[in-house]
């Protein structure tokens, strides 16, 4: 029972197995097939029977589709047999029309072959073409880099190589010439870097070769800038004083010198070519490497270098040249190739950024100026001549002038400057001490004679001479001084314009220039003039006449010494009422020439009174006298006779004070004789003799060989001579009578006028 339950309840189940392999698609019947299996015992045979009476149904239905369908297909097999032999006819003509168009399309077969190559072709072509526009560019622009490294146009490789690198590179990376473009662009770098170095280099030995002529062309622009500024403001000044000039038709013909020189010295500048730097230097090795250099990321090395040459340069162009002293040349090439380094470095400054600095020139320049001090000291002590120093100096100005217009500071060069105006000082003094020995050596130490009224207007002219007495003379006339006098005038004068000529160029005022000037004069008339005259009047050949002379030139220099004082007036136009003007020392320089030269005709009087002394040969026993003074006293009266009239152009003391010397200094030697201590005995007639030649010297004192002592002083002179001979006779007079001896004083007494009895 139970099995017959089962079977019942498999029944529907393999039913629906069979629907759901009948419905379901073929790749979903394994599982349905599964299913049977998983059943219970027998379910496989169970489903196989179901299986079979399904299908023996199934083909009862189509038995019975086939017997309803059997004459239409009858009838189909029918229509068939009756249109084979159509389609037998149909067949052989297709054959036939397909080998007709087989071999029609051979040809058309053969095109197409063709064309389809061609299609091929072109389409690698196009590739080909496509990808050639990709490259040529970048080929185009290696031949471009190629071309610009022929050319040196380096930079502007530079640029071509980023371009490459950022733009055209990429784009054709994948291909092998490209690799080798790419692994070649660091040695073209570094060629470039070499080559730009070489270039510089070069430029950095051509520059040391051009300096001097930079410097000369600067140094030369800034002089004539001075000239053209000086020039209008003169003509400034001469606009000023337009109501002047209309009044004054001295100044109006003097305005328009200064106006019409002006116009032809702009005229001359206009004519010549003004050449600048960048005319006599190509800089553009100096911009492409330092271009180069930012563009590889290297500038700083590019400076360091630059910085570095230049200051060995610097150090170069520093260092003076052997003899440098002795010619001006040498200074103007040491002063052109220091301008020319530093013109050249502040053309570097503004042109280029941070290759150098103002710092760096600054620094530069501070250590060249203590050198350029250091030399000019050591260099500017040997030059003795005063025209090369005043040279040197107007190089220094021009110089500084030159440096401080590219905005140098040059105020220790001007500084240095009044350091060599002593120095320049000490050369002139020399230089005028020979002038004025040569002078006082061509000297003939008397008068000028002039023998017409031309001669006269010339020594007029070239020294200050008034005398209302003199001019009215008639000609042949004299001078009173010597030719000496107007010569060193002259030369002063000339002094004061070569000192002036230093003092102009210091760029200072017309007080400090005037005050130069004077105290430059003073020194010279003080310090130089006052030991040539010295010298002079020191000399041994030098007399009594010519030492008069030396007074009386003396004496007119010294009244010439204010016109001095208005010339140097003139030039500065500075009143000699200013408070702090300088006044000349000339008086006193006369004077003191004037007392020395007083002195040695003191000396020499004496001198020559000794020498006729020293001829006295005195019998110190004679027994009678010889009756008459002896010959060597008469010999030295007349010739302080003849000496004493040619002091009559000196001035009144001098004459009288040389008198008196004489006759004092005559009186102590005729002391001396008497008192000598040799002197043993002496006779009676021997005290008449000296008592005789005593009252010869009485006798010349009393006639006033000098006009203008009072009274009896010049016989003063000999009173303690007369004493002592007194007391000589009183030793004597004891060995006589009294009455005698009275006699004999009484007699002397009156002859000799001054005897005391």
């Amino acid at each position: 029972m139970a099995e017959g339950g089962d079977g019942l309840a498999a029944v529907p189940e393999h039913e629906r197995i069979l629907q759901e392999i009948e419905s379901t698609d073929t790749a979903c019947v394994g599982p349905t097939l599964r299913s049977v299996y998983d059943d219970q015992p027998n379910a496989h045979q169970k489903f196989m029977e179901k299986l079979d009476a399904c299908i023996r149904n199934h083909d009862k239905e189509i038995e019975k589709m086939c017997n309803f369908h059997h004459q239409g297909f009858v009838d189909a097999i029918t229509e068939l047999l009756k249109v084979r032999t159509d389609a037998e006819k149909l067949k052989v003509q297709v054959t036939d029309t397909n080998c007709k168009l087989q071999d029609a399309g051979k040809e058309v077969i053969a095109q197409t072959e063709d064309i389809i190559r061609c299609r091929i072709q072109q389409r690698n072509i196009t590739t080909v073409v496509e990808k050639l526009q990709c490259c040529l560019p970048v080929l185009e622009m290696y031949s471009k880099l190629k071309e610009q490294m022929n050319a040196k146009r380096y930079y502007s490789a530079l640029k071509t190589m980023e371009q490459l690198e950022n733009i055209y590179f990429p784009r054709v990376s994948q291909y092998r010439f490209c690799q080798i473009m790419i692994e070649n662009l660091p040695k073209l770098r570094e060629d470039i870097k070499e080559i730009s170095m070489s270039d510089l280099k070069d430029f950095l030995e051509s520059i040391r070769k051009h300096s001097n002529k930079i410097g000369e062309t600067a140094m030369k622009q800034a002089q004539q800038q001075k000239i053209f500024n000086v020039i209008l403001q003169k003509q400034n000044n001469i606009n000023m004083g337009r109501n002047m000039c209309i009044t004054n038709g001295k100044i109006l013909q003097e305005r328009n010198e200064v106006t019409s020189t002006y116009a032809f010295e702009e005229e001359d500048e206009n004519e010549e070519e003004v050449l600048t730097v960048q005319d006599l230097v190509d800089f553009s090795p100096v911009y492409r490497c330092l271009h180069i250099y930012s563009v590889l990321g290297d500038e700083e090395t590019f400076e360091n270098y630059y910085r570095k040459q230049r200051k060995k340069q610097a150090r170069l162009v520093l260092q003076p040249q052997p003899n440098m002293h002795e010619t001006v040349d040498g200074y103007r090439r040491y002063f052109s190739q220091i301008v020319g380094f530093f013109v050249v470095e502040d053309h570097i400054l503004h042109v280029t950024q941070g290759l150098v600095t103002r710092a760096y020139t600054d620094e530069l320049w501070n250590m060249a100026l203590s050198k350029i001090i250091a030399v000019l000291r050591a260099h500017s002590s040997y030059c003795t001549d005063p025209d090369l120093v005043l040279e040197l100096i107007n190089l220094i100005v021009v110089f500084a002038d030159t440096l401080q217009g590219y905005g140098f500071p040059v105020n220790r060069l001007f500084d240095l400057l009044f350091e060599i105006r002593d120095q320049y000082n000490e050369t002139l003094l020399k230089k005028w001490a020979g002038v004025f020995r040569e002078i006082f050596e061509e000297d003939n130490c008397s008068p000028i004679p002039v023998a017409n009224e031309e001669e006269y207007k010339i020594i007029i002219s070239k020294f200050p001479f008034q005398d209302p007495d003199l001019e009215k003379h008639s000609f042949p006339k004299k001078f009173p001084m010597s030719q000496s006098v107007p010569h060193i005038y002259i030369q002063v004068k000339e002094f004061i314009y070569a000192s002036l000529k230093f003092s102009e160029s210091l760029h200072r005022s017309s007080t400090e220039i005037d005050d130069m000037l004077r105290k430059s004069t003073n020194l010279l008339l003080t310090r130089t003039l006052s030991s040539c005259l010295q010298n002079l009047i020191k000399k041994p050949h030098i007399g009594l006449t010519e030492l008069v002379q030396i007074i009386i030139n003396t004496t007119h220099l010294e009244q010439a010494c204010k016109y001095l004082e208005d010339f140097i007036t003139n030039i500065t136009n500075i009143s000699q009422e200013t408070v702090h003007t300088t006044r000349l020392y000339g008086l006193s320089t006369f004077k003191d020439a004037r007392h020395s030269a007083e002195g040695e005709i003191y000396t020499k009087l004496n001198q020559k009174i000794d020498e006729f002394v020293q001829l006295a040969d005195y019998d110190w026993t004679m027994s009678e006298p010889d009756g008459r003074a002896s010959g060597y006293l008469m010999d030295l009266i007349n010739f302080l006779r003849s000496t004493f009239q040619v002091f009559t152009h000196l001035p009144g003391k001098v004459a009288q004070t040389a008198c008196m010397s004489a006759c004092q200094h005559l009186s102590t030697s005729l002391m001396q004789m008497l008192l000598d201590s040799e002197l043993k005995q002496i006779s009676m007639g021997a005290v008449q003799q000296f008592n005789l030649d005593v009252i010869q010297c009485e006798l010349f004192a009393s006639s006033e060989p000098v006009p203008g002592f009072q009274g009896d002083t010049l016989q003063l002179a000999f009173i303690d001579l007369r004493q002592d001979l007194l007391l000589s006779f009183a030793r004597k007079s004891r060995m006589r009578s009294r009455s005698k001896t009275r006699s004999l004083i009484k007699k002397n007494h009156i002859c000799g006028r001054h005897m005391v009895i």
